[in-house]
């Protein structure tokens, strides 16, 4: 019996050229303003996070900027990144520069879940800011009432470490074999199932992460029913 469904956003819930065009080309943009204009205030641990990651501990805001920005472009989960991206675009979010964008199949099914009486929740690699405002401020209308909680980097760990998903199922307090995880890629997958938890992948059309075995794959939420997971 599922108590709880957990899901990815990038390639699971949403496009991940959406989040990776969107997202990460308005922080990419403001990223150097923002770090020379709040140097003192909301971006100084960045600063600091960024100067001990890189190993460069008298890197000035433009050659942080310059750090964070090969970072984004590498696709570099650090948790410096995911703080300053989470800042910058809320301000995007909430002058309507920004939406969150879902596959079409996504929020009839979390509502359906929703009503039936399961707990959602949400794990990304990106903030809990961001995750937050991608929900609230999602195009056609608001999904934030249907999730239970969000966890990232900070908040649960690295999402293909088996530690995270014991951290996560500690928090909501469900058992991990009553817990299902939906996401794109194989490595989160295993990690969640080392954990005892359930899975389902998300193998959609034109996402760039294959499927790969043993798990179940599906390129719809249309064809996942948690209540018949056992």
């Amino acid at each position: 019996m599922i108590d709880a469904v957990v899901v990815d956003i990038e390639g699971t819930t949403s496009p991940t050229a959406a989040v990776r065009e969107d997202l990460y080309g308005y922080t990419r943009e403001r990223l150097p303003a923002w770090l020379s204009e709040h140097s003192s205030a909301v971006a100084a641990p960045v600063l600091a996070a960024t100067r001990e990651l890189a190993g460069r501990p008298d890197a000035n805001p433009e050659e942080a900027a310059a750090i964070l920005r090969e970072w984004l472009d590498t696709d570099v989960k650090a948790e410096p990144l995911k703080t300053a991206q989470g800042l910058i675009c809320a301000e995007g979010f909430r002058s309507g520069a920004l939406h969150g964008e879902f596959f079409p199949d996504v929020p009839p099914a979390l509502a359906a879940w929703h009503r039936s009486g399961l707990a959602l929740y949400v794990y990304s690699s990106g903030s809990v800011r961001n995750q937050r405002d991608w929900f609230t401020f999602a195009r056609g209308g608001s999904l934030s009432e249907l999730i239970s909680g969000y966890f990232d980097l900070s908040t649960a760990g690295g999402k293909r470490e088996s530690s995270s998903y014991d951290k996560i199922a500690g928090s909501i307090g469900v058992p991990a074999e009553r817990i299902l995880f939906l996401s794109d890629h194989p490595d989160e997958l295993d990690a969640a199932v080392a954990a005892g938890w359930r899975v389902i992948g998300l193998a959609r059309p034109g996402e760039p992460n294959p499927p790969r075995p043993p798990h179940r794959w599906v390129d719809t939420f249309a064809d996942i029913d948690p209540i018949d997971q056992g």
